[in-house]
């Protein structure tokens, strides 16, 4: 018998993992702009790619991923807002910009600190919401933020709201079922639903055909960027919250910086901006989890006397 992980091994695990994860999606706005073709066509191709290759990775596998009727329309459903989250991000990207695109999408922490405990019936935190504010105000400093972008920060602020709910959903969903059953089943109907889409507007017939450099950016984008990320997100919310997730993934725009520096050595980008930004992005969230711990020893301090 092997003796069993403690909780603090768990933990780390998992945060190593969403980590990775993040660092990951770090490609993908870099992808979306880098890809020519709609961000309908480009969302329609991603998750066939992405849901064929779990597909292909069950039967290697001889995984049985049968469900319950209900528990099915449950997952389906939530590929409504999967599909709509990655369309909205895509669409941002097409009429603003990626920078622009990931400050709205760092609006995705404020979302899970309101949207979570209403979800789970549960206080909200006013520890959550400075932390959420702090991130947004992290990542605006990061980025020279361009307001005659209107249509583009509505779209990725809709974006960060539809990839929040998904997020808590998911949160609820990992404590029963198969991390890659769910992002399979979830990949399966956000593609449902975007070809459902494409047919009720007409659209279909305009499918465009990527070109050959496209073709590569979206096995990249479908299978490493969204599969591999997809399963990897989902596994860690079994003993990560919705929020703590949400918290790590505002270092996406970061870890971007950084490899761009890395890869292209763009000296110029790595400004005093980005400094000051990512200190404050990086002190809420490492500092998050020990303040929360602190408030709660004050709270129990407090209802013991």
């Amino acid at each position: 018998m092997h003796p069993e992980k403690p909780p603090t091994y768990q933990l780390n695990k998992n945060l190593l993992i969403l980590h990775f994860t993040v660092f990951i999606w770090g490609f993908t706005g870099i992808l979306g702009k880098l890809i020519t073709i709609t961000a309908v066509n480009l969302v329609w191709y991603r998750v066939l790619i992405a849901f064929c290759t779990l597909f292909l990775y069950f039967k290697f596998n001889r995984q049985d991923i049968k469900l319950d009727r209900g528990t099915l329309i449950k997952l389906m459903l939530t590929g409504a807002l999967v599909g709509g989250h990655w369309i909205l991000f895509f669409y941002a990207i097409k009429v603003s910009t990626v920078s622009v695109t990931l400050v709205c999408l760092s609006s995705i922490t404020l979302f899970t600190a309101i949207f979570e405990p209403i979800i789970n019936r549960k206080p909200i935190s006013k520890l959550e919401i400075l932390s959420g504010l702090l991130i947004i105000t992290g990542i605006a400093l990061i980025f020279k933020f361009e307001t005659q972008y209107t249509q583009g920060i509505i779209l990725g602020l809709l974006s960060a709201a539809a990839a929040s709910l998904f997020s808590i959903i998911n949160s609820r969903q990992v404590q029963q079922i198969s991390p890659p059953v769910i992002a399979f089943y979830e990949l399966v109907g956000a593609f449902l639903w975007i070809t459902i889409y494409m047919l009720a507007t007409n659209t279909m017939s305009q499918l465009q055909i990527p070109r050959n450099y496209d073709i590569g950016y979206l096995l990249i984008l479908g299978t490493v960027c969204t599969s591999l990320a997809y399963v990897a997100g989902v596994s860690v919310m079994r003993e990560l919250s919705a929020f703590k997730v949400a918290l790590i993934t505002n270092l996406e725009p970061v870890y971007g910086i950084i490899m761009a520096f890395m890869f292209f050595g763009d000296l110029h980008t790595m400004s005093l901006g980005f400094w000051l930004g990512a200190l404050i992005i990086l002190s809420t969230i490492f500092l998050f989890p020990v303040v929360q711990k602190q408030v709660v020893k004050f709270r129990n301090r407090n209802t013991a006397f």
